[in-house]
């Protein structure tokens, strides 16, 4: 073969490997899946927390925000009243969740 390469066809030629490197490299890859079935099962933990049992921590998490801005919220009613009545304001009843 003496015929000279074109840029092009060298350009599709490396473009087809990398193609091919990252379809191989995937495939010969354990999924993660596969590489933690192989581990021996452990004995059955202890039953679970209250609060693992409501959700993931991310949803404890912004449960606990939305509890303390609540708060925060009704205090900031009850200085308000206060301030501008001059009498204390009467304790809010349990916030109605909202969602």
């Amino acid at each position: 073969m003496t015929e000279d390469v074109s840029r092009r066809k060298m350009l599709s030629l490396l473009g087809f490997g990398a193609a091919l490197g990252l379809t191989l490299s995937a495939a010969l890859t354990p999924l993660e899946a596969e590489a933690q079935e192989a581990t021996p099962a452990t004995p059955a933990a202890p039953a679970a927390t209250p609060e693992k049992a409501t959700g993931t921590h991310g949803m404890q998490r912004r449960a606990s925000r939305r509890s303390h801005r609540s708060e925060r919220r009704t205090a900031r009613h009850q200085r308000r009243h206060t301030r501008r009545t001059g009498q204390p304001a009467a304790p809010a009843a349990a916030p109605a969740p909202t969602q």
